[in-house]
């Protein structure tokens, strides 16, 4: 039908812009996040482009279902406002006319969100987590940069290095200060290397002294050595960190069964079912008066878009902590606001009004009583 292609060009173009707006936008701000977890040193500052990449590929789902909703909005808002709508209205069709071409243009959208919210956005967050915990597990020398303090991974040692031997693992003016077990000790030393002792990495200490100093007590040891080792590492590499909720295979959530598990079930089978209903949602909302202007059905359906959001992260988070089961949360969440949403579709479809139930209630209760 002629109609229905030309709403699905003009839905494309819509869409096509939102997600360009609305992934350069996300982009930006992701950026942002990501060289501030880079100067905390969350991340090695070569590797922010790609966290950046896997943090947006992991918001993609969002992304790509307020686009749809968005462009849904624009074009039948702008249809309403030119009075093509009217033209439709005049042919015999209604609102639910209009479902199965939205359907048929959001149907590549909706399953491009089903393959990321299952697959691609566990896999974004693996690698995310793989970088994180690789470049925290890194060796205390790797941390090091001449002429400047470092904090060791474990935050009970502070190292300075005041220059390195190019291409080697050595330098000069060493300066170690460390608490633990209720010691306090400053190490210096005129010359340092790098020593590997299996899968243990040690300082060798040139020509220095060491001051230890009880934390409780108020004596001061002073002793001067020749040569002093620190083991500074070990196998960097060689043990694997636990995957995080966020970061496990949909397929092992569900064979998990655990409280966090459905938890983060239930905000991936969310998206998807997000995405769906904001198509319909979207269609229901965009009827506008075009004498009135169509500010308030945009407000209207951004504020709808927050708080179904919200409510998704909170019926996780009520999950996680077992006040609400995953049936519950589908079946009440998406389940309640899809038949809200098809009454309010019909309604207007059939250009109800409430004052009219309202009336037809009062008539009810007259006619009982009488």
């Amino acid at each position: 039908m002629l109609f229905h292609s030309s709403i699905r060009k003009e839905l494309a173009r819509s869409f096509g812009a939102t997600l360009i707006v609305l992934a350069t936008v996300v982009m930006t701000m992701t950026l942002i996040r990501t060289l501030g977890q880079a100067t905390r040193g969350n991340f090695a500052p070569e590797d922010v482009m790609l966290a950046m990449g896997y943090a947006v590929l992991s918001d993609m789902p969002t992304i790509l279902a307020l686009s749809l909703f968005i462009a849904i909005i624009a074009t039948l808002s702008r249809m309403y406002r030119d009075s093509e709508m009217v033209i439709w209205f005049a042919s015999g069709k209604g609102l639910l006319e209009l479902l199965r071409p939205l359907l048929r243009f959001a149907s590549p959208v909706l399953l491009v969100v089903v393959v990321l919210a299952l697959w691609v956005l566990p896999w974004s967050k693996q690698r995310l987590d793989d970088m994180q915990q690789q470049y925290e597990k890194r060796g205390d020398i790797e941390r090091l940069e001449p002429g400047q303090f470092q904090e060791s991974a474990n935050g009970q040692r502070v190292f300075f290095i005041e220059k390195d031997a190019s291409g080697k693992i050595a330098g000069s003016n060493v300066f170690i200060a460390s608490s633990e077990e209720g010691k306090d000790t400053i190490t210096s030393a005129r010359s340092g290397r790098i020593e590997t002792v299996g899968t243990d990495r040690f300082l060798v200490l040139e020509n220095g002294q060491r001051l230890d100093r009880m934390t409780e007590q108020s004596g001061l040891k002073v002793s001067e050595f020749a040569e002093y080792r620190v083991r500074v590492g070990e196998d960097i590499l060689g043990s694997e960190a636990s995957t995080s909720v966020h970061a496990r295979p949909t397929w092992g959530l569900i064979q998990g069964g655990t409280p966090s598990d459905l938890a983060e079930l239930s905000w991936r089978i969310g998206l998807i079912l997000a995405a769906i209903n904001f198509t319909v949602i979207g269609l229901a909302v965009s009827s506008v008066n075009p004498r009135v202007g169509r500010s308030g059905n945009v407000v209207f359906a951004l504020f709808a878009f927050v708080v179904y959001f919200n409510l998704l992260n909170l019926g996780q988070n009520w999950i996680s902590s077992k006040q609400l089961s995953f049936g519950a949360l589908m079946l009440g969440l998406h389940g309640g606001v899809l038949v809200i949403t098809l009454f309010w579709l019909i309604k207007n479809h059939n250009n109800w009004q409430w004052w009219g139930f309202f009336k037809l209630g009062l008539k009810r209760r007259a006619k009982a009583r009488a």
